[in-house]
Parts: structure tokens; C-alpha cells; sequence
């Protein structure tokens, strides 16, 4: 199942597969017509009062990943929904953030990946 995480400012790319952009705000100073997305998923993103209370502060990392695994339990249908994508062809979560490791991006490829598990 290849699930993949890509900045929105990095160039699109045909290996991407489905690209969907999983932040709840527009990025700042891009295009949609270079963001070259197939959707957008801003119901996945996290609540505004998580981000803010999150700032990227990579020691509130794990806590920030148990809040937003909580939220995403809301929203079933769509998790499933990119969750299926995934096993049709490579999907590729678009965002945002500098920090990729420590992103929503990073915490919900785990959750897509670990949904046959659950």
C-alpha cells in the first residue's frame, strides 16, 4: 500500500499518484493550478485549536499524535475513503509544514497504513 508525504511546495510528480492536500488552510503562495491536487481533504486536517495549541513544536510531537488520531476517529468514511486509494495505486498526502517528521502528514500515513490492523 503505498502511501507517500510531500511538501505542497515540492513540484508535483507522475509517481505521486493521487495527490491530496490534507491541511485545513490553502498554503500560502501556491497555486491549485501548480499544486496539481486530485482533492482535498480539509475535514483530516487537525482542529484549528490542535495546531495552534501544537505551534510544531517537536516535544509536543506525541502528544499532538494521540490528540489528532482521536480527532481523525470522526471521520471513518474519509479515512477509509484515502485508505482504498492507497490500495488502488500510490497515494501521496500533501502539506504543508517544514517539518515533515514531526507533521499530520507523518501521523496519518501511520493511521491509513495501520487501518488493516485495527
Amino acid at each position: 500500500m503505498p502511501t507517500r508525504i510531500k511538501r505542497i511546495y515540492e513540484p508535483a510528480a507522475p509517481e505521486d499518484g493521487y495527490r491530496v492536500l490534507i491541511d485545513r488552510m490553502w498554503p500560502r503562495g501556491v497555486s491549485r493550478r501548480d499544486a496539481a491536487l486530485d482533492g482535498w481533504e480539509h475535514k483530516l486536517a487537525p482542529s484549528h485549536a490542535l495546531r495552534r495549541w501544537y505551534a510544531h513544536e517537536p516535544d509536543r510531537f506525541d502528544e499532538f499524535a494521540r490528540r489528532y488520531r482521536s480527532e481523525l476517529e470522526q471521520h471513518h468514511d474519509a479515512l477509509w475513503e484515502l485508505h482504498r486509494r492507497a490500495h488502488a495505486g500510490t497515494l501521496t498526502l500533501v502539506f504543508s509544514a517544514r517539518d515533515s517528521a514531526h507533521s499530520n502528514a507523518a501521523v496519518l500515513a501511520d493511521v491509513l497504513m495501520n487501518l488493516d490492523t485495527n
